[in-house]
């Protein structure tokens, strides 16, 4: 672009903003739908397991009966978990009341200089996570120094553990939920599932950037369960 026709573009766009009203909304925003709390894990489970994410539902008394099906079901051999966590304590402490574990645990407790090599030889990794988004069906993540972003980015298979109360029907509605206007990390991820990439052929590729497998287990409170209704029944493992 030579300096004359940028001169003439810059000089329309200063000319536009003289115009009374040209900056002004033409029309009102449109207000994001409400969903009750069955009605965002029914579209949060359904946009996610579009892009290949398994989405199972258990009770808080059971979802770690969950997670040990899955784990027994994918034979996964050894499982990351961050032990200065709330989640890593419960993950732990029915590992040590439970003589028939299907996978042996590895704890992230070392610096990545010294445990490089051995986390790119586990199976997967179980996190927490801050959220999701029902409209677009997505996990928020806040890594920490005790739950690191290579948790959920090395393993071949990344399990998030996700709070059903902690599934807003919009970005903005967890922005405020979560007042991330006086503290936010320093690296916020959204995640909708497995990592992909296509070629210029447009064959698309899972597990090239990240994990092949996205697995999430929602958690309902035990008082906003559904009542008489077994989780295995809405996903079957």
């Amino acid at each position: 672009m030579t300096e004359n026709a940028r001169s003439r573009i810059l000089a329309r766009l200063r000319r536009a903003l003289l115009v009374p009203g040209a900056n002004q909304l033409s029309a009102d925003p449109v207000a994001p739908k409400r969903l009750s709390p069955d009605k965002r894990i029914e579209r949060l489970k359904q946009l996610m397991e579009a892009v290949r994410t398994e989405v199972y539902i258990a009770p808080s008394n059971t979802w770690i009966e969950t997670l040990k099906e899955i784990v027994r079901r994918k034979n996964i051999r050894s499982l990351l978990f961050a032990p200065q966590t709330d989640l890593g304590d419960a993950v732990a402490g029915s590992w040590r009341s439970d003589p028939d574990n299907p996978a042996q645990l590895r704890p992230y407790v070392r610096k990545i200089e010294a445990f490089k090599e051995e986390l790119f030889g586990i199976d997967a990794a179980i996190t927490g996570t801050q959220g999701a988004i029902a409209e677009t069906g997505a996990l928020i993540l806040w890594p920490t120094p005790a739950e690191p972003r290579l948790m959920s980015l090395v393993p071949p298979i990344h399990i998030a553990v996700l709070s059903a109360q902690k599934i807003h029907d919009t970005f903005a509605d967890a922005i405020r939920a979560g007042n991330w206007a006086e503290s936010m990390p320093t690296n916020a991820l959204l995640i909708s599932g497995p990592s992909k990439t296509a070629d210029i052929e447009m064959t698309l590729a899972f597990g090239v950037h990240g994990p092949k497998e996205l697995i999430v287990i929602i958690v309902e409170d035990q008082e906003n369960e559904l009542k008489g209704e077994d989780f295995k029944t809405r996903k079957k493992l």
